[in-house]
């Protein structure tokens, strides 16, 4: 008879009486072959995992791992029949995800997992836990999403996550796992914990310079009353949160200011042409990471043109509809909407403006309306070629939203 119990973070949000995301499974005293004779489907390239015939959880062998070199992946996997439960549970990272359901629905909890969890407290096993540098970024997607619960890092853990930072065993992520912790966090109740948890530990100076160099830099305090740019940028995010549940928008958010890290010292607090500046950051940062191209150009969007965004009514419609050309938002499948969302998740990321209101979005939505159901037939009746036809159908949108301006005025 296979002996399967029910692990980790299934576990975890039971008891924390929230709904389980995915079930995972530990299996005791089994071989690959008695598996695969069951009908499991092997899956597991690094360790002997299988997925379930019919509901597709994941089952794992019980093993213990070795640490052999530096990364994620540097480990000799042991995985045979005689690999205990508690030493299964010993190689996981927290306490709180080292537990496993019995069959008499008693919980077996050799490492104090209950206790941490009645107490809010992210606390390590064993100093094994300094091996494996994902598990950095895990504990910082941790407090993304159970911060509202009161969760905090267990003092002898936050010395262990520095010290990684120190001796270079954060280092040696892949960009990809980077990318897929920090989308996590991003889709988390609260993805600020997960850049201010790497900030505590230092681990942001080496995964996210670019973020990481905002902090102490100064901006007007009658614009930003919070002063610092990095304080600021995590402000943003919040906002972002309140505002859309897309990860594409969050992103965007936190990006947008990185050229205020790269604009003269001499001119702070005074950030001139900040738009620009950041161009080369965020490619670069999307770059190292491998930052999808979704992201990588709703970001670049929200970079250049937010402080347009903030002066639309300022704007004069010729060149209102010149930035809404540029950014393609008269074609068919613009990204206007998560354009303005960021852009209004930035005016209100600032101390004691939070609540403010953002009459920009609206005006700018009215503008793009009008523009788009100009009659082009009138520009084909009078025989233009080449770019006389789009300086043509720009003169037209810019009447159009002329009067959309006016009107906007008006009942402000």
């Amino acid at each position: 008879m296979m002996k399967a119990y029910l692990v980790g973070g299934a576990v975890r949000d039971t008891l924390l009486k929230l709904p389980v995301r995915e079930r995972d499974w530990i299996v005791i005293g089994e071989t690959p072959e008695a598996m695969i004779a069951r009908g499991y489907i092997e899956v597991g390239k690094d360790f002997p995992v299988f997925l379930h015939p019919d509901t597709k959880d994941e089952y794992a062998l019980a093993r213990i791992e070795r640490k052999t070199t530096h990364g994620y992946k540097g480990f000799a996997v042991h995985a045979t029949p005689d690999v205990s439960m508690e030493e299964d549970l010993m190689r996981r990272d927290l306490t709180i995800n080292a537990m496993a359901l019995m069959e008499n629905g008693e919980i077996f909890d050799p490492y104090g997992g209950q206790e941490d969890l009645k107490n809010r407290i992210f606390r390590h096993i064993s100093p094994a836990f300094c091996e494996d540098p994902v598990r950095v970024l895990r504990i910082a997607r941790f407090c993304a999403r159970y911060q509202h619960l009161g969760f905090s890092i267990a003092p002898e853990t936050q010395q262990l996550m520095q010290e990684m930072v120190t001796q270079g065993e954060i280092d040696h992520l892949v960009a990809e796992r980077v990318w897929a912790e920090t989308v996590k966090a991003l889709s988390e109740q609260t993805p600020a914990a997960y850049f201010q948890t790497l900030r505590d530990c230092g681990a942001l100076a080496r995964i996210f310079p670019e973020l990481d160099n905002l902090f102490g830099v100064p901006q007007p305090a009658s614009y930003h009353p919070e002063i610092d740019t990095g304080v600021h940028t995590l402000m943003v995010l919040e906002q972002a949160v309140l505002l859309s549940d897309k990860t594409t928008v969050r992103f965007a958010a936190l990006v947008h200011d990185l050229g205020k890290a790269l604009t003269p010292v001499d001119k702070w607090p005074s950030h001139y042409e900040h738009e620009t500046l950041g161009i080369n950051a965020l490619k670069e940062l999307c770059q190292r990471l491998r930052v999808p191209n979704h992201y990588q150009k709703l970001a670049l969007q929200v970079m250049q043109y937010h402080t347009h965004c903030h002066r639309a009514l300022e704007l004069r419609p010729g060149t209102l509809c010149e930035k809404l050309t540029s950014l393609g938002a008269f074609k068919a499948n613009n990204q206007l909407d998560d354009f303005l969302l960021a852009c209004e998740a930035d005016a209100r990321g600032r101390l004691g403006l939070e609540g403010r209101p953002y009459p920009q979005a609206e005006y700018i939505l009215a503008a793009q309306k009008a523009g788009k159901l100009i009659d082009s037939s009138a520009v084909a009746n009078k025989n233009l070629q080449g770019k006389e036809i789009g300086l043509a159908i720009q003169q037209l949108r810019s009447q159009e939203i002329s009067k959309i301006k006016k009107q906007f005025t008006q009942n402000l």
